[in-house]
């Protein structure tokens, strides 16, 4: 067999980085993980090639080669997705689709030949026992979750690792928390799943073989879902092998937000080489959280708890969420003054949606309050439900948040509190970087002198020079951040 693996094209948004991407010369922050665990999956003496619309075109000729063309895609893929099934049943070639988008709403695409859906260690052996006698069917689903231990090392060396910021690898799957607007446990489940220690071993030295260094990202929804395991058993084996292989990389993840209230763990988990965590605060007020079960985040000094884990050594994003049905007018200053004294940078403020098959989706749509599909994009203002507060309203109320944490002004402003907050205790990241080198020069032409927020710019550097010089790279890489939210939202020219 001949397999043509394509991932369809992210448009521009929030995670993107498209325009933070120019200055240090990559194409696309993540790979396509899915894809490549699905490849490492078919039998190893098929043909397989990888097109990523997101660091190269799709060549005709590829598509001509191909027996099959597998597909995985997310919401916000949905444009791309229609163009490459356009693509392909033109040129006759039979369409093999998985992962969340397809998962949730393979009904809206009849053109699609098979569909391998949920968790492919389990759904695609069955596909591929099917089509060795020549009579595969068009759905394979499962309401089972799988073993993680059947899961093979991911074929990287598929990838154009040259053009990618970031590798990833999966350590576990499902959350056990319960978020009503959440997806992640419809598809994944509450259980946390994890794979063998030595399994992920195995896909660093992979990584480490194919001659990549620098940052991986982890991308299991709540890198701390078990706590216990992580804490005892993963980071003590994880640290002995980077140690010994003179740590070549370092970590971002995603957790919840009471990874602050164990020091031990954040402490173990700088000295291993992890820099940074994603965390859903959504909102400061506490009738919201009750009302979407947030509980992680109930009864807690959130900021307090921000700074517990920026002090630990490790850089905070967070994601963000207005149009709660409890929310009221006042909602939209809280979360400004709330955003901008956590020394959050990274903040991705949202319009509330409710994906399908969540707890959400299923209360509006008795309720008759749905209106359309999610779109999957936090930065195109759209909801796909009726909101209680006045639509207009709302979205006047968004767009004042996103003026007053990402114009020039209040921007740079946040940036200093974190440099302020933030005690980097790992110093071997403190290594001369070319790349970074490069962006910088590219920063004070493009941020520092065509940009109208220049004079917040180079008052940044300057301050962080005399004040935070230790941190002066990291000062420089969210420089370029802000830049690029700047332009996603339109505010490139503002103050």
């Amino acid at each position: 067999m001949k397999i043509l693996f394509v991932y369809p094209l992210y448009p521009d948004s929030f995670w993107s980085f498209k325009h933070a991407l120019k200055f240090i010369s990559k194409k696309a922050a993540v790979p396509p993980l899915g894809l490549i665990t699905v490849s490492a999956m078919l039998p190893t003496n098929w043909q397989k090639k990888l097109i990523d619309l997101n660091v190269s075109e799709l060549d005709l000729k590829d598509v001509v080669w191909a027996d099959y063309v597998f597909i995985s895609a997310m919401y916000i893929q949905k444009e791309s997705v229609k163009k490459t099934i356009s693509e392909c049943v033109k040129h006759k070639k039979k369409i093999v689709a998985g992962g969340p988008l397809f998962t949730q709403e393979y009904k809206n695409y009849p053109l699609i030949d098979h569909f391998v859906l949920n968790e492919a260690e389990i759904t695609l052996p069955l596909f591929l026992a099917d089509l060795s006698i020549g009579q595969p069917q068009r759905i394979y689903t499962t309401d089972q979750y799988a073993d993680l231990s059947l899961s093979p090392v991911p074929d990287y060396h598929l990838l154009e690792l040259k053009k990618y910021v970031f590798m990833n690898i999966q350590v576990s799957r499902g959350c056990p928390f319960s978020c009503d607007f959440c997806e992640i446990t419809s598809l994944l489940g509450h259980k946390v799943r994890m794979k063998n220690t030595s399994q992920t071993i195995k896909e660093l030295e992979a990584l480490y073989q194919l001659n990549w260094r620098g940052p991986v990202s982890i991308v299991d929804d709540n890198f701390i879902g078990n706590k216990k395991e992580i804490k005892t058993h993963f980071l003590p084996t994880l640290k002995t092998w980077l140690h010994k292989h003179q740590y070549p990389f370092v970590f971002n993840i995603q957790s919840s937000i009471d990874l602050a209230d164990d020091k031990e763990l954040m402490s173990l988990m700088i000295e291993t080489g992890f820099t940074s965590t994603f965390i859903g605060i959504e909102t400061p007020d506490e009738i919201a959280l009750r009302t979407c079960n947030k509980v992680q985040n109930k009864n807690r000094d959130l900021l307090e708890s921000i700074r517990a884990i920026q002090n630990s050594g490790l850089q905070v994003s967070g994601g963000f969420i207005v149009g709660f049905d409890s929310d009221t007018p006042s909602v939209f200053q809280r979360q400004i003054d709330f955003i901008q004294k956590s020394g959050i940078v990274s903040a991705m403020v949202g319009l509330l949606n409710a994906p399908k098959n969540t707890v959400l989706y299923k209360r509006l749509e008795t309720e008759n309050r749905l209106t359309t599909e999610a779109t999957g994009n936090n930065t195109d203002s759209s909801m796909n439900f009726i909101p209680k507060m006045d639509l207009d309203e709302l979205l006047d109320g968004y767009k004042k948040i996103i003026h007053n944490i990402y114009a020039a002004k209040p921007y740079y402003k946040r940036l200093r509190r974190l440099l302020m907050n933030y005690n980097r205790l790992d110093k071997r990241r403190n290594k001369i970087n070319f790349s970074l080198i490069n962006a910088f020069l590219k920063s004070m032409y493009v941020i520092g002198i065509v940009n109208k927020g220049r004079i917040e710019y180079w008052k940044l550097l300057i301050w962080t020079l005399f004040n935070k010089p230790g941190l002066f790279s990291d000062a420089i890489t969210f420089t370029i951040y802000g830049y690029h939210f700047r332009t996603i939202y339109g505010l490139r020219q503002s103050r």
